[in-house]
């Protein structure tokens, strides 16, 4: 199965930046769509960003579009978050999951494995 391992969560102000990334043991990698969820406390499971296996189509959720930024280098095997102007409301713990398919992308069930997550925390 794809084990996946997120990286780059921390504390940062609020209209900073921070870029996630998730490296992913498939070798296969291409195969799959990837795609970002946040979930904070005491809140349900929100979709933020998704990627086709190529790198052609990106899908963002509307509270993120313009600010964040999803991309992939399969060479490397690794998908990326960058987040730019980031408000409080960003806070959550985020997580990079992989697909099987290359639709409903923005529907957690649409995907076949999960990381562990990384803390992401946006102070004023």
């Amino acid at each position: 199965q794809v084990q996946l391992e997120e990286s780059g969560g921390g504390l940062v102000q609020v209209g900073g930046s921070l870029r996630l990334s998730c490296a992913a043991s498939e070798r296969t990698f291409s195969s799959y769509a990837m795609g970002w969820f946040r979930q904070a406390p005491g809140k349900e499971r929100e979709f933020v960003a998704a990627i086709r296996g190529s790198g052609g189509r990106t899908f963002y959720a509307d509270s993120v579009k313009g600010r964040f930024t999803i991309s992939r280098e399969n060479a490397k095997n690794t998908v990326y978050l960058q987040m730019n102007s980031l408000k409080p409301e960003d806070s959550a713990v985020y997580v990079c999951a992989a697909a099987g398919s290359r639709f409903g992308l923005d529907d957690s069930t649409t995907y076949d494995y999960w990381g562990q997550g990384t803390q992401v925390t946006v102070s004023s």
